[in-house]
């Protein structure tokens, strides 16, 4: 249970599994970016690089090597990749390879309203049932958030402007569904991360009811950690 609010620590731990660097868009370092996670007091941030159908190799490896300076920090660094622009149909490849060569934490970048991926990729991620989340999923279906229920796999409600427009109707269907939710930042740059009073404030903006919040901003995410944790 977390600990009681006080005038310097928020109502709820930060975690966040969703961000990039100038390994593929981002505009820093993995190491600035768990830096200034570190100085928000998250618990856990993710480097999620974008990735096609390329070997996912290099990218991990150069990801893990910054990662190792963190291992004694009081933030988790965790490695992994955003599948990005993938034929429908080569998803399921792209995941495992990520997989194979030690990715901590897969995403699909899902249907956005914002920059579209074809047609199929929400559906291709979630019947895989090997995705951990899916990342803004834009105008998500009522079965798809059944499939996302099914399978454990994390509708994201995105703290990026243009991929937040389709968050409050993530949100009600997920609560529908009972599929989980989890709060990311998408960050692309250190001031793109959300402390945690924002990521609690992008959640209630997405229209989640105040008992719903500790389900989405930890219990979610830490469900999350602990089975990256159990499977290295």
């Amino acid at each position: 249970m977390s600990e009681p609010a006080s005038a310097d620590r928020p109502p709820y731990a930060r975690y966040d599994f969703h961000s990039h660097t100038y390994l593929t868009d981002g505009n820093t370092s993995a190491t600035a970016m768990w830096r200034y996670a570190l100085q928000l007091r998250h618990e856990v941030l993710a480097i999620t690089d974008h990735l096609g159908t390329e070997d996912p190799a290099p990218l991990l490896a150069r990801l893990r090597s910054e990662a190792r300076a963190w291992e004694d920090s009081p933030l988790i660094p965790l490695i992994g990749v955003e599948v990005t622009h993938v034929p429908p149909r080569k998803v399921p490849e792209a995941v495992r390879a990520a997989r194979r060569a030690g990715a901590e934490v897969v995403i699909v970048h899902g249907e956005t309203l914002a920059e579209q991926v074809l047609p199929g990729t929400n559906r291709a991620a979630l019947e895989l049932g090997e995705v951990d989340i899916l990342a803004h999923p834009g105008l998500l279906t009522p079965e798809e958030a059944e499939l996302a229920r099914a399978h454990g796999t994390i509708l994201e409600l995105s703290g990026q402007r243009a991929h937040a427009l389709a968050n409050g109707h993530i949100a009600r269907l997920a609560l529908a569904a009972g599929a989980p939710l989890a709060v990311d930042s998408d960050a692309h740059a250190p001031e793109q991360l959300l402390p945690a009073e924002l990521a609690r404030k992008v959640a209630l903006g997405a229209g989640l009811p105040e008992d719903r919040l500790r389900a989405v901003l930890e219990d979610a995410p830490r469900a999350l950690l602990k089975r990256v944790r159990r499977n290295p």
